[in-house]
Order: C-alpha cells, then structure tokens, then sequence
C-alpha cells in the first residue's frame, strides 16, 4: 500500500517524497535531475490549493513557455518550443487528492527531456498557514538535454517565490484570484472602444439597468482572458452583487447588440469539459468525451449548459495554455487515482458533508458516498471490481473519513471520488427556456429535428376559458376572438413579470413554463386577481392547472414545445378545475416554499384525486377555489 504523509512539522526530504510519489519507471530510468522547493505560506492550505492548483495562471506568472494541446484516440498530446526547441509529449492522466496534492508525468517524444515527474503537496504548518511544497524531476535526453534543462533553472526558485510571495500576500486582502497571477488585458482599438460605447448607450436607453450594464462592459474590458472563455451568469450576477435575472435580461440584450456571443455548451457528465455550440440548432442529439471514453446524449439532465463569449469585433479573446492544470479543470473530482494492478492506496480527502460519486475512468456504473458532519476517524475500501448494482450509498459519518483504494483488476485503473452535485452557477436550458426575454429576443432559435433536451424540472401551468363555446355563439367569431387575444396580453404579461415564459396557446388556453414553482403559483393567483367575478374590462373566466416535474425541449412545427409526462398531466388537471380555480399536483404543493405561502394568503384547499386509464397511477391534486361565483 502507498504510505501516507509522515506526521511532522518538518519539510520534507527527497526520500519522504518519493515514498509518497514514487518515481515512475515504467517511462524510463536512470539518473536525474531534481529540484525540491518549500515556501511557507500565511494562507490557510484551501486558499493555496484553490489558486496554485491552477497549475497553468501559475505558470504563465512564473514566465513559463505556452503550451498546447490536442487530444488523439483517447490521449492528450502536447508540444512547446522552450528556449526556441519543439518539444512534443504525451500528457498522461494526473492524479491528486483536491486540497492536498498533485502529480503529473509527461513522456516526451522530442526535446531536452525523456520524462518529466512534477509533484505539488499543500500542508498545514503547526499555528496555522501553509508549507507549499514543489517538486520537479526530469529524465534528461543526453548531455544537452541535462545541460539545457540545468540553464533553465536557474533563477526559476527565486521567482518561483517571489511569486508566491506575491500570491500570500494578496490573499491576505481579497478571496479573488491575486493580481500576481492575472495578466493585463488588450489595450482595444479606436473601432472597438466607439463600437463599445456605443453599444452601452444603447443598452442603458433601453431601460436596462445601468450597474449590470457597466459592471459586464468593465468585466469585458479589463478582465484576463482566461476569465473570459465562458462567462458565466450566475457566478458573474454572485460576484457583482446583482439580481440574476436582471444581468441575464442585459446578457441578452448585449448579444443582439454584438457585445456578446451566446454558446449552447455541451458537457462531459465525468470530467465536466464541454463544446461550445453558437446556436441551439447545432446542438446533437448524441456527444462523445474522447477522453473519458464515454458516448452521452443531450436528453441527459445537466449536459447542457449556457454561457456568453465576447464579440470577437469588441476583443478577441485567445485561450492560451501554460499547462494541462486538470486539477483546476476538474474542480468537482476531489480524488483521481491510477493504479497498477494490485496496487493499493489510502487517501484522505477533506469532504463537505454531502454525497459523492464514486467511478472508474471509462465506465459509467456508479457508487455513491454519504459523508456525515461528524468528527474523528472512519475509512471505507473501495475495490475496482465492486459492484454497484445496489442502491444504497456507502456512509462515512465522519468528516476525517479515509478511503483505500484497491485495484484488484488485471490492468491499469483510474480510480474517481467527485462531487455528485453539479455546479449550482451553471446556466441551464431549462432556466433560459422558460425566460420570456429569451424567447422574445430570439424566437429564430429553434431545436433540431431529432434532439430532446433534457430541460430539468419545470411547473407547467394552463390557463383555459372557460364558457368560450358560449362565448363565439353570443357574440360571433371576429368579437369572440378580440377577447381572446386580448386576455392573452395579460395572461402573458403576468407569466413574464413572475419569471416564467409562454410555451405556446392551444385555441383560447395558454401553457406556460417556470423554473420555480413558487413562481408558477403565485402568477395563478394573479392571473385570478385580474379576471375576477364581476371583472369590467374582460369578459374571460378562466381555470388553471398546475404540475411540476421534469420535462424536455422539443423542436414542434419549427418552435420549441415541451414534452412528457408533466405535460401531458398538467394539461389533464384542467378536469379538475372550474371557474377561478387552481388545481394543482401535490408535486407543486410539496416544492418549497408553497404551502407556507399559500397559508399566508389564507387559501383553503380541498383534496382531489385525478383517475385516468392513460396513467398508471392516479395523481393527488390540491384544488383551490380562489373566487366563488
């Protein structure tokens, strides 16, 4: 079994590290050259790991060469030109426990070396901060090879620090990403700084708000361009204090205006790297990961997220690579581990009480792990050859919890701890969808043929009229249906000011869509308050329905509908509802936050049950008579 770190308030030395990272020998032996760095650091060790884990923004400030990489049949390739050589090398999967460590082997191909370990530890020092500990072993090709890799060098310790020196101290003052790491933006030319302005003007004359219009404009203006790949609304509207909403109203309004490009980003369900698509009609019903070996389709929940780009005619923005840094890319695996066959290892990762996914690369059968919230020690194993058939999560009730990891296969397996949650700052389909701006702005987007995107859970609501048979009798069809489209206007302006969106109208019935149910019964209530008995400025009665549950996208006579089981009973409910009343599915009623707010409103709720043939099981609805005749 690997050993574990030795419990001392000493750095350590190179036989302690490579007891703990043993030099891999499989890619070649022989002498080396090795360099063993420790800086004490005033940081707290999560601090330090949140920003030094991100091993390509240390590199660049460290001057580092760019690097670039391509992915072939499964492998990450990568190639540089330090001090003006081309070096070509196979990047192979790093391992690292999140908060604690990391290691990476490349094997090259060309260049001043044959094989590269680097190995990075974060611990805690007696009295609190950090020792930051790097490590760099090279297998050098020949004696210019050693003698290249030697010049190098020298000098790089110092920066090294001075860099880290810099970080620490910057941390001390912000929790943001340090100065010392964060490279100047592009000075923008006279054209794209008049279109810049010009853009803004219009956007605030819009009516838009003027503090997220000009905190997204300095964001676009000044940020680096790592920070700019794929902005993110939810971690931008977080970081700037802004309503969500809001900032995603002005993002869509910068797109139309050409501040912004909108990508519909498909995302690996294991190692979270995603492709981005320009419009929502490119997006396929089926994508592959090279890298994780796996084929998923876009009907998966949480595959598809929404982010912006900026214009490439304000800036162009420019990925730029110092290293793979697959730890910071990863940030929800907190274990990656290869081992050879027989090999076991015991790790310790500092875990959040919640639950974890357990995986092995390629294959997707999945273990699942409950870490509880109280202290002392606790430890599971984890054999390559578990089965995960069972339902039942393994538990960990303590924080201090240690997992040993045994491969007990015939090959090589790369052993996965992560996060089960998916990133709660992450866009989704189903929040953009059931945004009326969205779907005013760009009605034009629609899904492809054979795509069915999973949108995740949504409360669909119908509103229907009811006596219009009677209606277009007494009053003919041209004045019967002026009322109709009349009642639409504030039926779809109450959708939108409660944060929903209008899927479609069917005849006189509309269908609306919201992320919150909540939301969804508190517009069922307004739509009421505007049609009441004895109502003047409309003839219309209407009856709701409401049910929440998951759902997907579909493309429907070149307009994107929504389908499934949700639907298809919210749209059943209807039965159960008369004149100025809700029905809605106990599923609504359980969602948070409803039936606190529906006492506070003093409704009264009668039982109801909905039986048909078409359903294998009935549905429970709570049904409530807002006005009486």
């Amino acid at each position: 079994m690997v050993a574990m770190a030795p419990e001392s308030s000493s750095p350590l030395t190179l036989d302690d590290l490579h007891r703990l990272h043993p030099w891999p020998a499989r890619w070649g032996d022989g002498e080396k050259l090795e360099y063993l760095w420790h800086v004490e650091l005033e940081a707290a060790p999560a601090d330090v790991w949140r920003i030094t884990s991100d091993t390509s923004r240390l590199n660049r400030a460290l001057g580092t060469t760019e690097m670039h990489f391509d992915e072939r049949d499964g492998q990450i390739h990568g190639w540089s030109r330090p001090a003006g050589v081309r070096h070509d090398w196979l990047e192979l999967p790093w391992n690292w426990v999140a908060g604690e460590w990391l290691e990476s082997v490349r094997v090259y191909e060309r260049g001043f070396m044959r094989v590269v370990h680097a190995v990075q530890r974060i611990e805690p020092r007696p009295g609190g901060g950090s020792r930051f500990t790097a490590y760099f072993g090279f297998l050098p090709r020949g004696f210019i090879g050693a003698t290249m890799i030697k010049l190098g060098f020298i000098g790089l310790e110092k920066t090294y620090r001075k860099v880290l020196a810099d970080v620490d101290r910057q941390l001390a003052a912000s929790s943001s990403i340090p100065q010392a790491l964060v490279a100047a933006p592009p000075v923008l030319s006279p054209d794209a700084r008049a279109r810049l302005d010009t853009i803004t003007r219009d956007l605030i004359g819009q009516g838009l708000d003027k503090d997220a219009v000009e905190k997204l404009v300095e964001w676009v203006t000044t940020a680096d361009d790592a920070d700019l790949g794929r902005i993110q609304v939810c971690e931008r509207a977080r970081a700037w204090s802004i309503d969500q909403d809001v900032l995603l109203g002005v993002c869509l309004h910068a797109t139309r205006a050409g501040l912004l490009d909108l990508s519909w980003d498909v995302v690996c369900p294991h190692c979270r790297g995603s492709e981005g698509h320009g419009r929502l009609g490119a997006l396929p019903a089926d994508a592959r990961c090279d890298s994780c070996s796996i084929v998923f389709g876009t009907d998966r929940e949480n595959v598809v997220e929404i982010t912006f780009r900026v214009h490439r005619s304000i800036r162009e923005v420019v990925t730029r690579s110092f290293c793979s840094a697959e730890p910071a890319h990863k940030s929800h695996v907190r274990v990656q581990r290869a081992l050879a066959p027989g090999e076991s290892a015991e790790v310790a990762p500092a875990l959040e009480p919640r639950r974890y996914r357990l995986r092995l690369h390629g294959e997707e059968r999945y273990g699942y792990l409950d870490v509880g919230d109280a202290s002392g020690d606790g430890k599971m194993e984890w054999k390559a050859s578990a089965s995960f058939d069972s339902a039942a999560a393994a538990s960990l009730r303590r924080a201090g919890a240690k997992v040993v990891l045994i491969n007990d296969k015939d090959e090589e397996t790369r052993f996965v701890l992560e996060e089960a949650q998916w990133s709660d700052v992450a866009l989704r389909p189903g929040r953009l969808l059931s945004f009326q701006e969205f779907r005013d702005l760009f009605s034009e987007e629609y899904l492809g043929a054979d795509v069915q995107l999973a949108i995740g859970e949504q409360t669909i609501l119908f509103t229907d009229m009811v006596g219009s048979t009677a209606l277009y009798a007494s009053r003919g069809d041209p004045a019967a249906f002026v009322e109709v489209r009349k009642h639409f206007a504030d039926v779809f302006a109450l959708i939108a000011e409660h944060r929903g969106a209008v899927v479609k109208t069917i005849g006189d019935a509309a269908m609306g869509a919201f992320n919150d149910p909540l939301d969804a019964v508190r517009c069922s209530r307004a739509i009421h308050d505007r049609f009441p008995p004895g109502c003047t400025h409309s003839v219309a009665r209407l009856r709701i329905s409401l049910n929440t549950g998951p759902c997907i996208a579909v493309k429907l006579n070149s307009n994107i509908d929504y389908f499934g089981g949700t639907v298809n009973v919210a749209a059943k409910l209807q039965a159960l509802a008369e004149s100025w009343q809700i029905a809605m599915s106990t599923a609504t009623y359980a969602a948070p936050g409803v039936a606190a707010w529906l006492g506070e409103q003093g409704a009264t709720l009668e039982d109801c049950v909905y039986q048909s043939k078409a359903l294998t099981d009935e549905v429970k609805v709570k049904r409530w008579t807002v006005y009486r005749e």
